[in-house]
């Protein structure tokens, strides 16, 4: 284990690093600099291994740069200008040190100052009164926070959707529980979502007991957004998918109950902003939002308020149909897809109803790849051509190496917490998913593959490096190639947040 160069007050290792000195050279090891430490000891001579103690760095308030000092007796070269003994001057990312007044014979270092996670930044602290996070259905705390649109008030996703359902089994409008506005849009908020759950880790005695979350998730049937059009009965003839002119209808929103639903996820079309006219009669081809809209197909006809689905794909639209037995969503991403349930009723796209690929979503066990996702080893290029040549060397195809891992992964055999997929615990050989988050699935399988691969059947150049002590969430990675290079991500994290 080759030394590391080291500060004046290295004792408290658990502190976070903040900083680096990168030499050059690679004999030499990177110096580390944590928020206590000021005084740099580390090489200093080309020719020599001995250690010298030559300048103070502290972090400055705006954590973006950092002043120096020339502690030595030696003029010291940053950035080709010359810093005197007892002179200081202000360093920042990438500024280029050499402790020494020339540039031959002396070690020369890169100034490196780390980000987030490795350095505490400072945070933004928002004040929210619960009870305005707290959703008007049920009176808790959001739960998978839902908000709808035009008004903007926030529901949780098990009360809106049972709400939703109520007012389709009426055959009425969506009005807002809050305010009785009609609803025309509703989709997840992720932002409140995290804002939620920060203030339920400050204070559990807001939360719901563990049944009642799960019922509550039960209740739950927005996944992707909705946008919800509406027809008037008198007329049937459609407002628009946004924008609802009231006038054109002779209507207002005090007669909300003289409209039928029809519920769209997705928003492709801009909204009629004209009055209907009997010119529209002779569109009546395009109006439809899908091939089972038009006619029966499968022994299926939409009706006026039937739920629609946007595909992600192909943008096309489908009927909702959860007990139909197709898959219409990917398990992976909550996403909804169109070309399995139209391949299952053998119906094909045309000009006026977009139809995507079978292979848009399918089984895990039937999804193929012929080489390693870009998203594999976080993007790291270094580590995908090792893993490469490993399965290379070993006289094997990537689709069998991912066979052997998804059995792996079927018997339960691998640590699903890094799964960047939804429902992570669910996800077998049979479940559907779209080609994103297959590319996902296989990214996660290669990182078990490289960890299980003893170090002697690595390339002699990836053998040798040491481990990163930030492993797979190192940022550094990516902004440096060299520190891509020198060490090895294919390992847990041993310091910073994501240990």
């Amino acid at each position: 284990m080759e030394e590391r160069g080291e500060s004046s007050s290295s004792a408290n290792p658990s502190d976070e690093i903040w900083a680096k000195l990168v030499p050059s050279d690679e004999r030499y090891s990177d110096v580390e600099i944590r928020p206590d430490e000021k005084e740099i000891t580390s090489e200093i001579s080309a020719t020599s291994n001995d250690k010298h103690s030559w300048c103070k760095i502290v972090r400055n308030p705006d954590l973006r740069s950092a002043t120096m000092e020339n502690k030595s007796q030696n003029t010291i070269l940053v950035d080709g200008g010359e810093v005197h003994s007892d002179d200081t001057i202000v360093i920042k990312d990438g500024s280029q040190i050499i402790p020494g007044p020339d540039r031959e014979g002396f070690v020369s270092y890169k100034f490196h100052i780390m980000s987030s996670p490795d350095i505490c930044q400072r945070k933004l602290k928002i004040c929210v009164d619960v009870d305005h996070a707290k959703c008007s259905i049920c009176l808790n705390i959001w739960h998978d926070v839902v908000t709808v649109a035009p008004c903007l008030h926030n529901f949780c996703n098990g009360c809106f959707s049972e709400w939703l359902r109520r007012s389709k089994e009426r055959h009425s409008a969506v009005l807002c529980p809050q305010c009785r506005a009609v609803v025309q849009f509703v989709g997840k908020n992720h932002f409140l979502r995290t804002i939620a759950e920060d203030m339920l880790r400050a204070d559990s005695s807001l939360g719901r007991s563990h049944d009642e979350v799960a019922l509550l998730d039960t209740y739950a049937s927005i996944r992707s957004n909705l946008v919800l059009e509406l027809r008037c009965q008198a007329s049937g003839h459609k407002i628009g998918n946004l924008v609802a002119d009231a006038e054109a209808c002779e209507v207002t929103i005090a007669a909300a109950d003289q409209f039928s639903l029809l519920d769209v996820i997705g928003s492709g079309k801009k909204g009629r902003k004209r009055a209907y006219t009997p010119l529209d009669d002779q569109n009546n081809g395009t109006d439809h939002q899908c091939p089972q809209c038009a006619t029966e197909v499968g022994g299926f006809c939409c009706k006026h308020d039937t739920v629609h689905l946007q595909c992600q794909a192909c943008g096309g639209m489908m009927p909702s149909r959860t007990g139909f037995g197709i898959p219409q969503y990917c398990s992976g991403c909550d996403r909804p897809f169109c070309g399995a349930y139209w391949h299952a009723l053998g119906v094909t796209g045309n000009g006026s109803h977009p139809v995507c690929f079978q292979d848009t979503l399918k089984t895990i066990s039937e999804h193929t790849i012929s080489r390693i996702p870009l998203l594999a080893h976080e993007k790291n290029l270094h580590e995908q051509n090792i893993t490469d040549s490993c399965i290379r060397q070993m006289g094997r195809t990537l689709p069998d190496v991912i066979s052997e891992w998804i059995a792996k992964l079927d018997n339960r055999e691998i640590d699903r917490t890094r799964m960047m997929l939804n429902h992570a615990e669910m996800i077998t050989a049979r479940t559907f998913v779209c080609r994103d988050c297959y590319h996902k699935l296989v990214s996660f399988l290669l990182y078990w593959f490289r960890v299980s691969i003893p170090k002697h059947l690595l390339p002699p150049d990836a053998s040798a490096r040491e481990d990163c002590w930030y492993g797979y969430a190192c940022r550094t990675q990516h902004r440096s190639q060299e520190h891509a290079r020198k060490r090895n991500h294919v390992c847990r994290p041993t310091r910073g947040s994501n240990m």
